[in-house]
């Protein structure tokens, strides 16, 4: 009968009547301004209501329970009224805070003006019971899996009441109210399959009341009722006293204990440079406690009792993660942990947050980076969005209350909105502001659809002039999309958004059409877009590769003839006077096309003859690599030929080329200059080799090679 302990179901009875919604009287300061400023009226400090600190402190506990038992302790949460409101089921998915948040802001506060005679926490204490009588998913399949036992699972439960008692005398009567609930649902349990008899139910009734108000419900320990019912009282002060209580009873109801991390460094948000120590509560199973207690080294990690000895914790220092294998110690156990005070800096200054490394070697949270947010947007927002007081007297045609109509603008505004800058287009775009702050209206005059068009028409006219769109690059490599791609995201983003909106009215639909309409552009718009994608393209690839093969394609028929040379110039040096003759001297076999045989060693002057003879010989070649080559060999030494013959060669090629190209471009009449024209490759090096050559004709050694340049027009 011990299966399931008390710890397996909480039922929370929260009190919803009138009188919950009197002031706890615990001021809270609004004003954030640490020094006063001459004109600036302080705001003035607010006091929470019962009601409001009751579901405070009661969802605490709850996100404690939830962090630290996930799964098996579970929690229904009813609240009380002139009826009850169940806001949760037994059922895993129902196990969030995030279900019971939603749920407690559907029911609103207490309303001040309902009758007290007609509300009472018994609703909910009754319907509490009921609850302990329904089986849970963990109990039915232990039910199961016991089939012949069953009767072997307990059930077992507690019931915690946050309430304003009136008296102990009240008190008694809910406690008898309960008693005798149990013992009818344990009668009703006994003949049905789906419910289960109560074998043990604990009342932990919270009595609150406001500050400076005396109590007039006396604290009482644990009592035992009889066999099925234990009841203990607490009277409570609202506000950080309750918090400190539920704070207590949640480490008794689940055996939780306390460590104190001390002086951890934090950085100062007002000063980069300091960094001050804090200190973060903890709560965990008491079982990560074992360790200190077996070691009899608890003295050292140090206790301290706080809150008149009610609650006790164990104080670790913080040390520096160290990376020697000497110092790193052995893992003795896994628990779950969950801050005492969740919002607290500290608190959330010390929770770990993963990031997602970015390619290009930063770091960047899953969420975005943190000034990657609208965050001037969203100011915007909130001042759109504000809610003010209204009079009972002011009436809406539509008859909606305002806090629907609250909440009705409020998703209007939220269908489509960024949050991160680099997510969108048409936000950062202020020619879309007009029908982005227009389109999320109710309902749109003529003018508001007047006015959303003319927007659309100028995106058309910003489109047809090629205007630049503030398209992110943020995570992208190179320029980004291409104009027509920009254009194509942007229309697809403000289309998103009409459409989200398109089914309010048929002006909201207009807006849409016309939309639709300007995207669908005549069939020789496209053409015109298709003709201008190909040509950027083409001048992409060209910008890239084109230079690149011209430039190859141009060095592989230099290095051709520098081969050529080479092997000339290898034997001109062996048929110099100073070589000794070889003794058997190979004749060459296969002459070059163009080239004049001869027997016997060939000199350089032969070599340069033949080769300019060859070169004048084709139609397709200009004189200009011949005459400068006839130059240089008239000109200058044996010597000198020798060491400069492949530069010039080079030089002349380039020259030739380079003035055949300049021929071609400033002829307009031939379409081939036409389809050239962007090539200036050539161009430029026929220029650096013009400027080199003459360079050289100003040395004392080819100076007469000059005069004969000079003579011939090369210059």
């Amino acid at each position: 009968m011990k299966m399931f302990s008390v710890a397996h179901k909480t039922v929370f009875v929260v009190d919803h009547c009138p009188y919950m919604a009197e002031s706890s009287r615990q001021q809270v300061e609004c004003d954030v301004l640490t020094k006063r400023t001459q004109g600036v009226i302080p705001l003035a400090p607010v006091s929470k209501s019962l009601w409001t600190c009751a579901v405070e402190c009661s969802m605490e506990y709850c996100r404690i329970l939830y962090d630290v038992y996930p799964l098996d302790k579970l929690i229904n949460y009813i609240v009380s009224d002139s009826e009850f409101h169940s806001l949760n089921s037994w059922r895993r998915e129902d196990q969030s805070t995030h279900e019971l948040m939603s749920a407690l802001a559907a029911v609103g506060p207490p309303n001040p003006r309902e009758d007290p005679e007609c509300c009472s926490i018994l609703h909910g204490l009754v319907a509490a019971v009921e609850s302990l009588c329904k089986i849970t998913e963990l109990q039915h399949e232990k039910r199961i899996d016991l089939m012949d036992t069953a009767e072997r699972v307990a059930n077992r439960g507690r019931i915690i009441c946050l309430t304003d008692a009136k008296s102990d005398t009240h008190v008694r009567m809910l406690e008898d109210c309960i008693q005798e609930t149990i013992m009818e649902q344990n009668k009703l349990a006994a003949g049905s399959d789906r419910l289960m008899a109560i074998q043990q139910c604990e009342l932990v009734l919270i009595h609150i009341f406001p500050q400076g108000d005396d109590t007039l419900v006396s604290d009482r320990p644990k009592k035992e009722i009889s066999s099925l019912l234990t009841s203990e009282v607490h009277s409570v002060r609202a506000g950080r006293h309750l918090a400190t209580k539920l704070n207590i009873l949640v480490q008794q109801h689940f055996d939780l204990a306390s460590t104190t991390i001390t002086n951890i460094p934090m950085k100062e948000e007002q000063h980069a440079n300091t960094s001050a120590n804090y200190d973060v509560e903890l709560l965990h199973h008491r079982d990560a406690h074992l360790e200190f207690f077996k070691s009899g080294d608890l003295h050292m990690a140090g206790t301290s009792t706080r809150e008149n000895g009610l609650k006790e914790t164990i104080t670790l220092k913080w040390c520096t993660p160290r990376t020697n294998s000497i110092e790193l110690h052995y893992c003795t156990g896994a628990y779950r942990i969950s801050p005492t005070d969740v919002n607290s800096r500290p608190s959330s200054c010390r929770s770990v947050l993963l990031e997602q490394p970015r390619k290009s070697g930063s770091k960047r949270r899953v969420w975005g980076r943190v000034t990657d947010y609208r965050i001037t947007d969203f100011g915007e927002f909130m001042r759109e969005n504000r809610l003010t007081p209204v009079s009972e007297s002011s009436h809406d045609p539509s008859g909606k209350f305002p806090v629907e109509r609250a909440k009705a603008q409020l998703e209007r505004h939220t269908r489509y909105w960024p949050m991160i800058i680099s997510q969108t287009t048409i936000f950062n775009m202020q020619a879309v502001v007009p029908l982005a702050n227009l389109i999320v209206k109710e309902t749109l005059t003529d003018e508001d659809v007047l006015t959303c068009q003319k927007t659309v028409y100028n995106l058309v006219d910003m489109e047809r002039k090629n205007d630049p769109l503030p398209i992110s690059t943020v995570g992208s490599r190179g320029k980004g999309p291409k104009r027509d791609e920009q254009y194509r995201i942007m229309w697809n983003e403000l289309e998103t958004l009409v459409k989200t909106h398109a089914g309010a009215t048929d002006r909201h639909q207009r807006v849409l059409d016309c939309i639709i309409a300007c995207r669908s552009k005549p069939p020789e718009e496209e053409e015109r877009k298709k003709r201008g994608r190909k040509r950027e393209d083409r001048e992409d690839r060209v910008e890239k590769n084109g230079t690149k093969d011209l430039e190859e394609k141009s060095w592989q028929d230099s290095e051709r003839l520098k081969g050529l040379f080479d092997k000339d110039e290898s034997e001109v040096i062996k048929d110099s006077p100073d070589s000794p003759e070889p003794l058997n001297k190979k004749p060459r076999l296969a002459p070059e096309e163009g080239q004049l045989t001869s027997k016997g060693p060939v000199s350089l002057l032969s070599m340069w003859t033949n080769r300019i003879t060859a070169a004048n010989s084709r139609s397709t070649r200009s004189s200009l690599e011949g005459r400068v080559l006839l130059t240089i060999s008239l000109s200058c030494t044996n010597t000198l030929k020798m060491k400069m013959e492949w530069t010039f060669m080079k030089m002349a090629r380039l020259l030739d080329d380079g003035f055949s190209c300049l021929t071609l471009l400033k002829d307009n009449t031939n379409p081939e200059a036409q389809r050239r024209r962007w090539y200036f490759g050539y161009s430029k090096r026929a220029r650096l080799g013009l400027s080199a050559f003459k360079s050289m004709l100003r040395t004392d050694n080819i100076r007469p090679a000059g005069k004969i340049a000079r003579t011939l027009g090369l210059f």
